[in-house]
Order: C-alpha cells, then sequence, then structure tokens
C-alpha cells in the first residue's frame, strides 16, 4: 500500500472543496477537454488523498488547473504530490476556452522562469500557427474566469507601464536580457488578475495589457534563439489579443510570427501569416503595423525568389509608413521606425540579389539606429551592408562593415546578431583564405566564445 499524498490533501482542506466536489469538478473539466472516459467521484478522490493513488493522464493536469484558478496562482502537479508532467504543447493549442488559456501561458511561465529543460529544447512547429491564425479572424470566448477581487483600470495600467520598461530593455540590451525578470513579474503579478471577474471593460483592457507582454515574452525568446519556447507565447499572446477585441494588436502578433516563420526556413508559412494579419487589421488605424506586415510579406516573398512581388510588397510598406502618425500609434509600434524598417528592407533586396537598393536601405536603417544607440539593430543593418559589399566582390569594404557588426553585437545579448555574424561567415567562404577572411573569423570566434 502506498503512503497518503500530503500535498494533495493539504490542498484540498485549504481549498474548501469536499471530495465529492473536487472528483465533480475534473469530471466536468475532462469533459471540457475532450475526456468524456474521466468518472471521478468522492471514492476516486479517497483514493488519490488517502491511498496515494496516482490518477492517469489527464487527470493530475486538470487538478492543477482547479487548484490554480481556485488559489489564483499556479499550482503544478509537482506542488500535488503528482509529479511533473507538465504539458508545454497545449501552449501551441489555440484554445476556445479562456480559463484553459490563462492555465496554459501561466504552466509555459512557470516553466521558462525554472528553465526547465523540456522547455529549453522545444523544438518550433511550423504547422503549429495555421489554427491560431484562422481561429483569430473567426473565434469568440466562451468561458469566464473564477470569481474574485475585482480588478481596477489602475491595475491595468501599471501593467502597462511595465511593458513600456520591458520594451525598453529588448530594444537596448537584446532578448536576452530581462526576460525571465518579464516572465517572473507575468507569474507573480499578471496571470492572477486574469482568474478574476471582471466588467467588460476591464476584462478587455487587462488582455490586452496581457496580450502585448506576453508577445514580448515570446519576442524576446525569439530573439534569444529560443524558438519553440518563443512560438508558444506567441500563440497564447495572439489568443489574449482576441479577447482583447483589438485587431491591431492581433495582427501585430501575426506579424511577430511570420517573422519567425521566415527566419526558420518556412517562407510560404510566413507569406500566409502576414497576409493573414493584413486581413484581420482591416481597417483599423495602425498604418505602422501595416508596415509592418508588408515588410515581413517581403521577406518571404523575397526568400521565395519573387523578386517583382518583393518590390511591390516594400513599396506597399513605404506607402504605409508614410502615413503614420505616432501620435496614434500604440506603445508595442514604438519599434516600427526607420531603422527597423530600413533593415528589413535592406535584407528583402539583399535576398532578391539587389545590392544596390539593399545597400541605401542598410545605411538609411544605420544612421537612425545610431542615433537611437540601439545596438542589435545597428549590428544586424551592418551586416545586411557587408552582404552587398560581398555582392559586389568587395571584401574589404565587406571587412569593415563586419567588424562593426562584431562591435555592436558585443553591447547585446542578442542571438539573432551572433546569427547574423555566422551568415556573413559563410558568405566568405568563397573568398578562401585571404587575410580578411582569416581576421574576421577570429574576431568572430572571440565573440561566439563570450
Amino acid at each position: 500500500m502506498k503512503d497518503p499524498n500530503a500535498k494533495l490533501a493539504d490542498w484540498l482542506e485549504r481549498s474548501g472543496w469536499s471530495r465529492g466536489e473536487l472528483g465533480r469538478r475534473v469530471k466536468t473539466m475532462a469533459a471540457e477537454w475532450g475526456h468524456p472516459h474521466v468518472c471521478s467521484d468522492t471514492s476516486s478522490v479517497r483514493r488519490w488523498v488517502a491511498l496515494g493513488e496516482a490518477p492517469r493522464h489527464p487527470v493530475p493536469a486538470i487538478l492543477a488547473d482547479l487548484f490554480s484558478a481556485r488559489f489564483g496562482y499556479r499550482v503544478t502537479t509537482d506542488d500535488l504530490g503528482l509529479g511533473e508532467s507538465p504539458d508545454i504543447d497545449r501552449a501551441l493549442t489555440y484554445n476556445s476556452s479562456f480559463a484553459v488559456t490563462v492555465e496554459a501561458v501561466a504552466e509555459l511561465g512557470r516553466a521558462d522562469v525554472d528553465r526547465r529543460a523540456f522547455l529549453v529544447g522545444a523544438p518550433f512547429a511550423a504547422v503549429a500557427a495555421v489554427g491560431p491564425s484562422r481561429d483569430w479572424l473567426l473565434n469568440a470566448l466562451d468561458q469566464q474566469p473564477e470569481p474574485g477581487r475585482h480588478v481596477r483600470l489602475e491595475d491595468v495600467a501599471s501593467v502597462k507601464n511595465m511593458f513600456s520598461a520591458f520594451q525598453e530593455m529588448d530594444i537596448f540590451q537584446g532578448g536576452g536580457s530581462g526576460r525571465l525578470a518579464l516572465a517572473a513579474y507575468m507569474n507573480e503579478h499578471v496571470y492572477p488578475l486574469l482568474r478574476r471577474t471582471n466588467s467588460e471593460e476591464v476584462r478587455h483592457a487587462l488582455c490586452q495589457a496581457t496580450a502585448e507582454q506576453v508577445y514580448l515574452l515570446g519576442w524576446m525568446a525569439f530573439d534569444n534563439g529560443e524558438h519553440g519556447t518563443a512560438q508558444r507565447y506567441l500563440v497564447q499572446a495572439l489568443r489574449f489579443a482576441e479577447e482583447s477585441k483589438d485587431p491591431a494588436l492581433g495582427a501585430h502578433v501575426l506579424a511577430g510570427m511570420a517573422d519567425q516563420a521566415t527566419l526558420l526556413g518556412h517562407p510560404e508559412e510566413g507569406r500566409r501569416l502576414a497576409q493573414s494579419g493584413r486581413q484581420g487589421l482591416g481597417r483599423t488605424e495602425s498604418n505602422a503595423c501595416l508596415a509592418d506586415l508588408w515588410t515581413l510579406e517581403a521577406r518571404a516573398l523575397a526568400v521565395l525568389g519573387d523578386k517583382p512581388a518583393t518590390v511591390k510588397a516594400i513599396t506597399n510598406a513605404e506607402r504605409a509608413f508614410g502615413k503614420v502618425d505616432p501620435q496614434r500609434e500604440p506603445e508595442w509600434a514604438k519599434f516600427i521606425d526607420p531603422a527597423y524598417l530600413g533593415g528589413e528592407w535592406a535584407n528583402a533586396f539583399r535576398d532578391i540579389d539587389e545590392p544596390e537598393h539593399a545597400e541605401e536601405h542598410a545605411r538609411a536603417s544605420i544612421a537612425h539606429a545610431r542615433k537611437q544607440n540601439r545596438a542589435r539593430r545597428g549590428a544586424m543593418s551592418h551586416a545586411a551592408l557587408a552582404v552587398t559589399h560581398l555582392q559586389r566582390r568587395d571584401l574589404e569594404a565587406a571587412h569593415s562593415a563586419g567588424v562593426r557588426t562584431l562591435d555592436l553585437a558585443r553591447r547585446v545579448k542578442s542571438s539573432r546578431s551572433v546569427e547574423a555574424v555566422q551568415d556573413l561567415q559563410r558568405r566568405m567562404i568563397p573568398f578562401g583564405q585571404h587575410p580578411l577572411v582569416a581576421d574576421f573569423n577570429e574576431r568572430a570566434r572571440v565573440l561566439k566564445a563570450a
């Protein structure tokens, strides 16, 4: 006979639920999850608690969600004495249930803060974006959070203020700086607010603030090369954006998903995600977001080798950005500026072998990034500039721009900056054992070893 599960007994006592009530709640939630065969009752709970019997999948995860909702913070299966069995892949699912969405992102956040190995090694799944991008356009929510103390608009304002601080950290220091602090802040202060019952106005505002923060978590993970983690955050950010009733914010999340898909070798998916974002954006007033979506579509088209469509998409992006009124744009659109767009346009022209246009946009991006002291953007745009020189067989100029890339990349914690350096190294291979190539490789070795 196994020992009683003292941990589960303690949580059950603190909840105020009887064994029968817990059994009924598990049965109800199991049916919602698509497991009608789970028929828990008073006897089932007695076996779990008094006899230490381990319930079968998916009951441990359901118990964790039930107690999390009851207490307002994330309770894990390990906390309940049921071992560690997190289901991080449910963060890839665009769930119609708001309660399940909250627990999925809270579970992801706790695993992220604890740096669990199974999350760090989580792969990127290209097909996982198909459902979310479709459902964002179509779905409505069906559940409300647990009753509790109401959230005030002042609470939401505090969350939004924190977004500004963490966004600045990402822009100037890279995605590897501050993400775990942001994840911990979300776990401690934001996800508990989502479990309370609120007025429609507060609910929309809170979900908007949450979507912004969860997107930023995904973007920081993306910039740090943790693509499986990033994808899971972005899917859940899209879900919260839907609940916020803010089409521009949802389109912004799809832009991030498009960027990631193209970067990881799935340009067709990247193009489709960018197009979905434009369709959902509709008549919403966010020309900055529209410019970003056209830009990311251009990046995907360039990788696909469609030169005319790439040029047309960049032209549309320039036209949209020309209509931007900074005073009317949301805080999250702050990064969509000449430094960012110029760098992305340079990369698109680079990929369709148009070095003259690529150089023009790279230099414009570099100038703006230098004024703002943005090392990450400066590094990536200098890398784009170096490639234009390589495309014209000017190794000396490419080496000079490449060294500047290295100098800037050292200032930030960003895997994308390092990947830009690695891309330059690959593009220098045709120049053989030239002394400038050897010098650049040695400098790059020092960067990658740091």
